[in-house]
């Protein structure tokens, strides 16, 4: 149990907030945001800064052949295993200053406050920052935590190429980040991911604190319809072989799916790629992806085989080839219940408003709970907008999440007097 000496133990709100402000300097954005994807120059600079802060603090730096960054603060009994808090850097093309970032700093303001504090713990604690969480640029998302949980290979994650054709491993290689520790080695004795919700329940229920208690399960799959490019003003209407039309009514089938698996299922299309994409041509290959989730396991898997058979016979009725790829999923996660009980006594300990909630949004923490017991903390965002320029948190919600993050840690982690 937490002593006397630690009961109304609290970070430095000032600290963590310019912290946040400092590395959102790093990869600006057009609209107040960051645009700092996944092994950019501006992701290699915004690790340098990262780095030196832990090196401030007193923490030694490892990196793994993923370029997954641990910043380690020792504990007292060399044979325990580590306490983990971690999150992301990299953001999406248009992504707000929070969403990951807010996850790592709290993590480093920990042990900052630790220092202050002079705490020390059985247990080492572990900040950790995962390279490739958000997927925006290499999908599929979750990577470097995917392969550290045995859900990927290596050789995978290297092959998988950007947009513009250049490869994950090239680009580690090219921003200095390739280390030498083997993926997947270390041991976890807890793992502890403090994120902003990216929902809007947490607001509007007027709580601060999300216990984080499952995670959704997830299914992103990949539509190629092949149709027939062709003048869209000299063309019949009946003998058009029409790939964006199937892709519209396929979009509105993903929606009728959804709303019939109701409640706790959702639903939609968020990337779309037409060719040519030209104004007058119809286009001649179409390719989109859905993004289905559900905390259910059985309502996630019904709504992808009716996705699949109905997007068939869409296709077929229209003359349009059609071909689905599934380019990411994992399964509905339940909560390590131990951690999440440690979380939630600690939002009561300090007297912060709290409520059970379920991620709505993948994270690392759904691969880390494969190999260890993890949990998640939440904070309220602004109108629950997230993935967004204009993603927004107020410093005392970020700083109430990351009380309950320094109290929940050093419980499981464990004071020596």
């Amino acid at each position: 149990m937490v002593t006397a000496r630690g009961e109304n133990m609290r970070i430095n709100s000032d600290r963590l907030w310019d912290s946040l402000m400092d590395m959102a300097r790093i990869g600006p954005g057009i609209a107040g945001g960051n645009n700092r994807q996944t092994l950019t120059d501006s992701d290699n600079e915004g690790r340098h800064l990262f780095k030196q802060w832990c090196d401030e603090a007193g923490m030694t730096m490892a990196v793994d052949k993923m370029g997954t960054m641990f910043a380690t603060r020792p504990g007292t009994d060399p044979d325990a295993l580590p306490i983990y808090v971690g999150s992301h850097l990299d953001t999406q093309p248009t992504g707000g200053k929070y969403d990951g970032v807010l996850g790592v700093l709290a993590g480093l303001e920990v042990v900052r406050s630790m220092n202050d504090l002079d705490i020390k713990t059985k247990h080492p604690i572990v900040v950790t920052n995962w390279t490739n969480e958000e997927g925006a640029r290499f999908a599929p998302a979750m990577l470097a935590s995917g392969v550290f949980a045995g859900v990927h290979t290596m050789d995978y994650a290297y092959d998988r190429k950007d947009p513009e054709g250049k490869s994950f491993g090239d680009e580690l290689k090219r921003i200095g980040w390739v280390g030498e520790e083997e993926v997947g080695a270390r041991k976890m004795h807890a793992y502890f991911e403090y994120h902003i919700e990216q929902g809007p329940i947490l607001e509007a229920e007027n709580k601060q604190i999300g216990v984080v208690t499952h995670g959704q399960g997830l299914w992103w799959l990949e539509f190629t319809l092949a149709g027939r490019e062709a003048h869209t003003g000299s063309t019949p209407m009946n003998l058009r072989v029409n790939a964006g039309l199937a892709m519209a009514r396929i979009m509105e089938m993903v929606q009728g799916v959804a709303m019939q698996n109701q409640p706790g299922c959702v639903g939609g299309v968020g990337q779309v790629f037409f060719s040519p994409n030209s104004r007058n041509v119809l286009p001649g290959k179409v390719v989109f992806t859905v993004d289905i989730r559900s905390p259910i396991q059985a309502k996630l898997d019904r709504m992808r085989a009716e996705i699949e058979t109905n997007a068939a016979e869409i296709c077929a009725a229209l003359g349009v080839g059609c071909s689905v790829e599934a380019v990411g999923h994992f399964d509905p996660v339940t909560f390590d219940p131990a951690l999440v009980s440690a979380v939630r006594k600690a939002a009561e300990d300090l007297g912060y408003s709290h409520m059970d909630i379920i991620s709505g949004a993948g994270h690392d923490a759904c691969w880390t709970a494969r190999v260890a017991p993890s949990t998640m903390i939440m904070c309220p965002c602004v109108g629950g907008l997230s993935h967004n320029e204009a993603e927004d948190i107020s410093k005392e919600w970020a700083a109430a999440g990351a009380d309950v993050l320094l109290r929940a840690v050093i419980e499981t982690a464990g004071i020596v007097e």
